[in-house]
């Protein structure tokens, strides 16, 4: 702990210490700064130290009984080990890594920390930056497609189109549209977020659809004539009736974007 304080401190950043009688998961509180100035940035802190935080690939920190408020908290925390023999310093952004598993279906039991990680005077720079990259997604409109990100295992830009649908199964669907791309891309948690390309002439409505001869359709399709689908993915009504929403909001999003000129 003092390792790591002493270390931010050299570079200004703030460092509040949590009373170590309350076990809640986390040991510091940093406000970043920069150029002298706070940025109102805050991440928490979990340190670990000594010989049983090893392992083969590195370092670990045991989730124990902090999974639900290191994965969902409005501050990400991070975990920070401190090796004796080396006295170095390693992290890890627990809060990523558990949201990761969450998605994969996974329970995370120990955060994984590389022994490439070192924390010091030469990549603090870089720690504070990768810090403050990640929360910056938490923050104000980028809240939501942070979460949704998080979720899918995506990461959008600012300028992506990100539409969102939930079904009456209780299943997300995550629409995805780039700019200038002509094609965008479909999400959905039953197909364990898979990534489909789609494009408006995929969407079949059953109308459409039962115009064709069963051997004319792909063979999951089969027998399925009636059925709203988009490729190979089978639809209700109202996902279909979404997917078309979605498609005529971002049209202006799948034209070409315009190159600038060279003489």
């Amino acid at each position: 702990m003092n390792a790591l304080r002493s270390l931010l401190e050299q570079h200004d950043h703030i460092v509040q210490e949590i009373d170590g009688q309350n076990d809640f998961g986390e040991d510091l509180h940093v406000t970043f700064t920069e150029d002298g100035r706070f940025t109102g940035d805050v991440i928490k802190i979990q340190v670990k130290g000594g010989k049983s935080s090893r392992r083969a690939s590195g370092y670990g920190v045991r989730v124990a009984h902090h999974s639900v408020t290191w994965a969902n908290g409005n501050v990400p925390v991070f975990c920070v080990v401190h090796d004796p023999e080396t006295n170095g310093l390693y992290w890890a952004n627990a809060t990523s890594q558990l949201l990761r598993a969450r998605r994969e279906r996974a329970v995370l039991r120990t955060v994984a920390i590389s022994a490439t990680a070192l924390l010091d005077h030469e990549t603090l720079a870089d720690f504070v930056s990768s810090a403050r990259n990640y929360l910056g997604r938490y923050r104000g409109n980028h809240a939501i497609r942070a979460q949704l990100g998080e979720t899918a295992g995506v990461e959008f830009s600012a300028s992506d189109d990100v539409l969102h649908f939930v079904n009456d199964c209780f299943e997300d669907l995550i629409f995805w549209q780039r700019r200038g791309e002509g094609f965008a891309t479909l999400l959905h948690s039953d197909l364990d977020w898979e990534p489909r390309r789609i494009t408006p002439d995929m969407l079949r409505f059953g109308a459409l659809a039962s115009e064709l001869k069963g051997d004319e359709l792909p063979e999951p399709l089969r027998g399925l004539a009636g059925v709203p689908t988009i490729g190979d993915v089978i639809l209700d009504i109202a996902e279909a009736m979404w997917l078309g929403a979605c498609f005529s909001a971002t049209e202006w999003s799948r034209r070409p974007t315009r190159q600038s000129s060279t003489v």
